[in-house]
């Protein structure tokens, strides 16, 4: 087996983790708050891992503490919105809504860095904004509540991604510090919200306990150390396409295990978004005279 097969073979593990975490949640908050529960599904995860990999933890530049501490605060309104979103809308519009950070990102890369997108995204958003309202609107052309936070989320989600691309290319950043403790920072700014605007309680029963150190191992720290690991022994391609799945792991966990149905207009909607994900993560043909001078500059550098 190849090590890029096995590199993608991870980051499917991965996908399937994140696309059931949505039923995860949906357990635990039957006993807790949203806020309390990102402050404890990001603080166990980012001590576990700290405490697991405590040498790589060592001489933290002040450069990582302040890319982590930005990133932190974005990751905490992402998951807030997530979170509290989950509770207004199905699990399944949650999930393919959360995934809209893929289609959003190049949008916010011209935003922000004038990178022009591609000439395919117009193709992608036109799929998107129609797979969005046969989703998520109603008779009366009214969006859930937690569609919307779903849809801030994926906003959010693609500023934070964004912003993590820009410091791991910092010469004093280090990727591996900078991911657990902006894991931490999301932690104590959830565990902040939740003194404000919830009463903080442990999970009571066994249940929930395993639900919410599923998140904290799988979906969170060892997703994220797996996550690293593999980007560099497969393509940016695959991850992406990869990543497009997790939508469709959770709309199958929750027909199975929540009795969630979509009916034929929701269905047609995820259908649309999937397709505009992968759309957008597909590489792009060059044109017969870059590829000339793609493949004449590769032979000057041999």
């Amino acid at each position: 087996m190849s090590k890029q097969l096995k590199a993608d073979l991870v980051l499917l593990f991965v996908t399937l983790s994140w696309g059931v975490s949505f039923l995860l949640i949906n357990i635990c908050l039957d006993e807790l708050g949203p806020l309390t529960l990102n402050a404890l599904r990001f603080l166990l995860a980012s001590v576990g891992a700290a405490v697991v990999m405590f040498p790589k933890m060592r001489g933290v530049t002040r450069e990582t503490r302040r890319y982590s501490l930005g990133l932190g605060a974005i990751l905490a309104i992402v998951y807030v919105c997530s979170t509290v979103g989950l509770i207004y809308t199905s699990m399944s519009n949650a999930a393919f809504l959360c995934a809209l950070a893929v289609v959003l990102t190049p949008i916010a890369n011209f935003l922000i860095y004038r990178v022009r997108p591609s000439r395919r995204l117009l193709l992608v958003l036109a799929l998107a904004l129609a797979g969005v309202a046969l989703m998520t609107l109603s008779e009366s052309l009214k969006p859930r509540l937690g569609d919307i936070l779903c849809i801030l989320c994926a906003v959010f989600y693609a500023f934070d991604l964004l912003l993590a691309e820009h410091a791991v290319k910092r010469p004093r950043v280090d990727a591996f510090q900078m991911g657990v403790l902006h894991l931490g920072v999301a932690g104590v700014f959830n565990l902040i919200f939740a003194f404000i605007w919830e009463k903080p309680a442990l999970p009571q029963s066994g249940k929930v306990w395993a639900a919410v150190l599923f998140l904290a191992i799988f979906c969170t720290g060892l997703a994220f150390i797996a996550q690293t690991m593999a980007q560099q022994f497969t393509t940016s391609t695959h991850v992406g396409v990869i990543f497009a799945l997790e939508p469709v792991f959770s709309g199958i966990a929750a027909y199975f295990f929540a009795n969630e149905r979509l009916g034929v207009r929701g269905y047609i909607g995820a259908l649309l978004l999937l397709a505009g994900m992968i759309i957008m993560e597909l590489p792009e043909r060059r044109k017969k005279g870059e590829e000339n001078t793609h493949e004449h500059s590769d032979l000057r550098q041999e």
